[in-house]
């Protein structure tokens, strides 16, 4: 399959229990039938985290549907920044969010596999999957200003909370970061119910909370920073069910988070979608 399936170790965490890679199609199942909405009944056990997968697609636009989605951003003025992957299509760039067009663009090495997006101050941030390597471009130009090294294992998921800058490296670890020195300041450990929730990708600073996208899933972890505990999950199975059946049997997984603070609007897409959906959160969800 893609060149990212084989980079990812499968163990998924939901509600205290960790699954296989195998398992996920049968977790999925069991997702689409929660009602859209409204919340799910809780289980006889001790769940404490809510479910909600009631939403409702406020507007949707074009998306580059040869864009490996892997960072998301939204910088005001109808637009986003996209980090895109897989080797020999690896970029950075700047996109129009009414058209999808692509203005400006920074297309990385080959041998980079582009991974996670954040701006800190005038400067994007992304970091490369495999390495400890990131690079730094210009926030008007997105031309290349340099290097940056990290303490973290890999590089996958970038965002920040205007004091650090916070990363994922597929496991089930977030660290905060100096944006000045990039040195390490703490990191938590996310956890359901107690149980470790690996595999968290891109990220998104959202009213107080971490949002992660989850690699092999088609929902968002909402992540108290505080303590790396799991507040809530985001199902959004059905936007990928919609594109599937309408024809789009290509694409890959949910991922892509982006927060237009001032309007309180919510963007997400995912790899190799066609379309970035605009979205509105049952109110049940805080």
């Amino acid at each position: 399959m893609i060149q990212e399936m084989g980079k990812r170790r499968h163990r998924l965490s939901l509600g205290g229990v960790i699954f296989s890679a195998g398992a996920v199609v049968a977790l999925v199942v069991v997702l689409l039938e929660v009602s859209s909405a409204s919340k799910p009944k809780k289980a006889a056990s001790t769940r404490q985290v809510p479910i909600n997968s009631g939403f409702r697609i406020v507007r949707e636009y074009p998306h580059d549907a040869k864009a490996f989605t892997q960072g998301l951003l939204y910088h005001g003025n109808n637009t986003l920044y996209e980090s895109t992957g897989l080797h020999g299509e690896s970029s950075v760039r700047e996109v129009d969010l009414q058209t999808g067009e692509v203005r400006r663009i920074y297309r990385l090495q080959s041998r980079d596999f582009g991974e996670g997006l954040a701006l800190w101050e005038n400067k994007f941030l992304q970091v490369i999957w495999q390495t400890n390597k990131g690079y730094l471009y210009d926030e008007k130009t997105l031309s290349l200003l340099g290097t940056f090294k990290h303490p973290m294992t890999d590089g996958w998921g970038l965002t920040h909370d205007n004091k650090h800058i916070i990363g994922s490296d597929g496991s089930s670890t977030l660290y905060f970061l100096d944006p000045h020195n990039f040195a390490e300041i703490r990191r938590i450990t996310v956890k359901d119910n107690g149980e470790a929730v690996e595999l968290l990708n891109e990220l998104e600073y959202v009213k107080g909370e971490i949002w992660a996208n989850v690699w092999q899933m088609n929902s968002i972890a909402r992540i108290s920073p505080k303590d790396g505990r799991v507040v809530g999950w985001i199902v959004l199975d059905a936007l990928r069910k919609s594109l599937i059946s309408a024809g789009n049997r290509n694409i890959d997984v949910l991922n892509g988070i982006a927060w237009d603070e001032e309007q309180d609007r919510l963007f997400v897409t995912g790899k190799w979608w066609p379309k970035l959906y605009e979205i509105v959160l049952s109110p049940e969800l805080y």
